[in-house]
């Protein structure tokens, strides 16, 4: 399966779709998304930040690049 870093945390992690998995029928979960911030940026990130993202505002870029300075 292919993977891609988390913009978040850095950490690798799977993601579905490609040539990657034509040969096998192994499944793996997604284990992030892109998502469109309010400030327009996109940004890959795994699960676990998502959820560490604030809920109290409009997500901007400025809170993914905090995401590594909080633990998780």
């Amino acid at each position: 399966m292919a993977s891609q870093p988390c913009d978040g945390c850095g950490t690798s992690v799977s993601i579905a779709g490609g040539i990657a998995n034509i040969w096998t029928q192994k499944a793996r979960p997604t284990e992030g998304i892109v998502l469109e911030l309010g400030d327009g940026t996109e940004h890959f990130l795994c699960y676990s930040c998502i959820d560490r993202l604030p809920d109290d505002h409009e997500v901007t870029a400025a809170d993914v690049a905090a995401l590594p300075e909080e633990s998780p």
